[in-house]
């Protein structure tokens, strides 16, 4: 009823306002002051009735009902938090400085050895019952340590979680003598380095379909074959290593010996793993798994470390181009004033939270121990897609300066290109 009334009034007021009859009079002034000193008045009593209603509402209207955190909650434990600091200051003060002479060299440094085991890395992969931290499946974890420690540096990561896959793939997978006998030894030897053997030098490579094959022979099982890109190929004591028998991918635990032979097989990234070509001539071998050992998910873990540890690549060259961004200067602003700059690093960072999300969700799953190949598999195409974009959004922001050893971010680049070419070769 206010507001009709309110309406009605200043109808009549247009209708004054436009009548000659006030010019002949000379009453004009008297009235339009007059009329608004009313309306001014009507105006302020509306406002402060409304206010009063608002005020005595006892039952204010929700948009949407409140909803229980505990439906969709990405908050870490303690432990696990205080494991993503660990590792992200070992990736600050340790990988970081360590990685462009690294990949100059072609070399694993020596003294990351002796860093790694001061953080005790192979602890926290290390089952309880053989002097361990880790429980008996801790997927997440393993996938926090993987994209933190790749904030560093991704080829020195990979290098480092070498030994720490083979001990979750042998934790996971491996029968009650393998894991005796080895998981025995990681224990008490520090100094033991284990890698994979899963990549083979084939167009569009399989791996469900290996050229390398096993056959058992009087009780013993032999492989033969050659496989491509093992990381610290040539200083390995161990390897996993994929192979056919009786028409089916299977992993077998390969100690080294003579029936070995490596060759450098340098590569455009993860220079500093020193990758290898390793072949298998009659070489002894032990099984991995029991009869029901899953091999695609075996593949679908190793996966989801790659991704992982473009995730915390994808984060660093982030990190570099906002600063870079910042203190570059062009037509006397930062180029982060530019549209095209800015937009550029904001799409990365909703790559990085979607990328990120697809790895969790598939991590959890896994670590409940339901199905999560499908959701293992969207995560690695995507991975694969944007971490690759996000490499060279961060060398194209550079400009010329993207294209020089001087930034790191071709390095990321370069490496980066690994999470759509590698399968496994790293376990959680």
């Amino acid at each position: 009823m206010v507001n009709k009334a309110q309406g009605l009034g200043l109808s009549l007021i247009t209708k004054i306002a436009g009548s000659d009859v006030l010019d002949q009079l000379k009453l004009r002034k008297f009235v339009e002051k007059s009329l608004y000193q009313g309306s001014k008045t009507s105006f302020k009593t509306l406002s402060k009735t409304q206010k009063l209603f608002k005020a005595t509402d006892a039952h204010p209207k929700q948009r949407l009902p409140n909803q229980s955190k505990s439906l969709f909650d990405l908050s870490l434990t303690e432990e696990q938090q205080m494991t993503c600091d660990a590792m992200r200051q070992f990736a600050t003060e340790v990988l970081y400085p360590l990685a462009h002479q690294a990949d100059h060299d072609e070399q694993f440094p020596q003294q990351l050895w002796m860093h790694i085991n001061e953080l005790g890395l192979n602890y926290y992969a290390l089952p309880e019952d053989f002097g361990g931290v880790a429980s008996e499946k801790d997927i997440i974890s393993h996938i926090l340590i993987a994209e933190h420690l790749a904030q560093g540096d991704f080829s020195l990561t990979a290098g480092m979680l070498s030994t720490f896959s083979v001990i979750n793939a042998i934790t996971q997978w491996g029968s009650e003598p393998i894991q005796d006998q080895y998981l025995s030894a990681f224990a008490v030897d520090s100094d033991i380095r284990a890698s994979f053997a899963v990549q083979e030098n084939t167009p569009a490579f399989n791996p469900m379909q290996l050229k390398t094959t096993a056959q058992l022979i009087n009780g013993q099982y032999l492989l033969n074959g050659e496989k491509t890109l093992v990381m610290l190929g040539e200083t390995a004591d161990l390897f996993l290593v994929s192979a056919e028998f009786q028409g089916l991918p299977d992993v077998f635990v390969v100690k080294r010996d003579y029936s070995i032979t490596a060759q450098k097989s340098p590569a455009m990234g993860l220079k500093a793993t020193e990758t290898m070509t390793l072949q298998f001539q009659n070489t002894p071998a032990e099984r991995l798994g029991d009869e029901d050992f899953d091999y695609s998910a075996f593949l679908d873990l190793g996966n989801l470390m790659w991704c992982a540890m473009a995730v915390g690549t994808c984060e660093a060259v982030k990190a570099y181009c906002i600063r870079y961004a910042n203190d570059r200067t062009a037509f006397g602003e930062p180029i982060s004033h530019r549209q095209s700059v800015a937009f550029m690093i904001a799409d990365m960072a909703i790559e990085i939270d979607a990328m990120r999300m697809l790895i969790l969700n598939a991590a959890s799953l896994a670590e409940a121990g339901q199905p999560f190949h499908r959701e293992a598999y969207l995560a690695r195409l995507l991975c694969a897609e944007k971490s690759m974009k996000i490499g060279t959004d961060g060398v194209q922001i550079l400009g010329g300066h993207g294209f020089t050893k001087e930034h790191p971010v071709e390095r990321w680049y370069r490496d980066l290109r690994a999470t759509a070419i590698l399968h496994s070769g790293l376990h959680a």
